[in-house]
């Protein structure tokens, strides 16, 4: 039984589509935005359509820019020497949020998960590849400690080493199983500086 007619019910379908948003979640989101004054909720709409047609990768790390490349890449301060790879984008913010890591990214956008059929090819390794073949002294590898981030470490270590490129992969002070994005940054930062060689 449709309670409130089609067009709630239709916002509250799309609203539950996003990531972590239930069906709870997206009806409360569906009558807070219809309660919204009408300038806000055109606002909310332009800046996610701004959003979507404008942000795209930066041209060096692969995290989300609207610029040619990001902040963090463009910043002549930061050592470029050294690269964190880092599974997504929520990864990077996490590190940045530290305030103590200097160096430069790579979001790979996915981890290597033969059961769920994505192989080296689905992520952004090539990209890196290419960003290696530059002035590069040390690789951080800063992947979920999962099964498919140890297994996407151990692949970037294969191909990596032969280059004569330190590879280090983050401490274990980032609990087996858990999301980077989900740890605190002191947490996050001992796992930074206990790093160890692959």
């Amino acid at each position: 039984m449709d309670l409130y007619g089609e067009k709630i019910g239709n916002l509250v379908s799309q609203l539950s589509r996003l990531p972590g948003i239930g069906a709870k979640s997206a009806q409360r989101l569906a009558f807070h935005i219809i309660n919204m004054p009408h300038d806000q909720v055109v606002a909310l709409t332009n800046s996610m359509i701004n959003a979507k047609e404008n942000v795209h990768y930066c041209k060096e790390c692969c995290t989300f820019t609207d610029g040619d490349v990001c902040s963090i890449c463009a910043n002549e301060k930061r050592n470029h020497k050294v690269i964190m790879v880092v599974e997504n984008t929520r990864d990077l913010a996490a590190y940045e949020k530290t305030g103590k890591y200097d160096g430069v990214y790579h979001v790979l956008h996915g981890a290597i998960s033969p059961m769920l059929g994505i192989g080296p090819q689905d992520i952004k390794l090539r990209e890196l590849m290419v960003r290696l073949a530059g002035d590069v002294d040390e690789i951080i590898i800063a992947t979920n400690k999962n099964l498919e981030g140890d297994a996407t470490a151990a692949y970037i270590s294969k191909l990596v080493k032969p280059m004569g490129i330190k590879v280090t992969r983050i401490a274990s002070g980032v609990p087996v199983g858990g999301n980077l994005e989900y740890i605190d940054e002191v947490t996050l930062l001992r796992a930074l500086e206990g790093r160890t060689n692959l």
